[in-house]
């Protein structure tokens, strides 16, 4: 099943399966062939789902799995932005009731309830080629994930979802193509956590605890410890 949207600027073109090993694997398979901007691909479940650090991402049926093809004119180095471009497209998608957590997963009362797998490749000029961005939302279900609370947002059909979700991206994506990524920062820290709140972050098999103060221009997670501030750039939060 195929449909063509077009909002701000995409044209999303919007793929449906019954049950997939996992969108994005289908989906950069497909951009590395030069399938144009703008294919989402859905699946209602993934039997091979992927989420970051290399795990696996259950997908049950009633969840959102949904992967989307951008193609910005933007340089490599602009790669660590984007995260941040689909953390706010889940959160407007999601509702006010949520909020963003650095870089891109998306919060409900303290619980992950969905993130993103940004995957990216370079072209000759070593400009970016493709961005693929690979979402699971939890909406009927919240699968456990050890060591760390979940939640689900509640059943809704998960086109519904799915197109709001898209119109978001879009937006997004359309903003931090015309302006760069102040706006972006700027929305960000607007639904990220409190000023002043304490963070611990991992990062090569260490631990950093800090007080939050915003994101960096460049995207990094800052971090009042002991008097200094630090700026993150890898890593996850606790």
């Amino acid at each position: 099943m195929a449909r063509d949207d077009t909002a701000r600027g995409v044209n999303w073109r919007l793929s449906i399966h019954e049950s997939l090993a996992s969108t994005s694997t289908l989906l950069t398979e497909l951009a590395e062939k030069g399938e144009p901007e703008g294919l989402a691909i859905l699946a209602r479940r993934q039997t091979a789902g992927r989420g970051t650090q290399g795990r696996v991402w259950e997908s049950r049926t009633g969840n959102l799995h949904l992967s989307v093809l951008l193609r910005p004119a933007m340089p490599m180095r602009a790669v660590s932005q984007a995260a941040f471009v689909a953390a706010l497209a889940m959160q407007q998608a999601a509702g006010p009731a949520t909020r963003v957590k650095w870089p891109n997963d998306l919060m409900l009362d303290g619980a992950k309830v969905g993130g993103v797998l940004t995957e990216t490749a370079s072209d000759a000029q070593g400009n970016l080629a493709w961005l693929v961005f690979g979402i699971g939302i939890n909406l009927a279900y919240a699968p456990e994930v050890p060591g760390r609370a979940v939640a689900a947002l509640g059943p809704e059909p998960v086109e519904l979802f799915a197109r709001r979700l898209l119109d978001a991206v879009a937006h997004w994506h359309g903003v931090w193509i015309a302006e760069g990524f102040a706006p972006i920062r700027a929305a960000w820290m607007r639904v990220g956590p409190d000023a002043g709140a304490e963070v611990t972050a991992s990062r090569a098999g260490s631990r950093i605890t800090g007080r939050y103060e915003g994101i960096s221009e460049e995207g990094g997670l800052l971090l009042a410890v002991e008097g200094r501030i630090h700026a993150l750039h890898s890593g996850e939060i606790a």
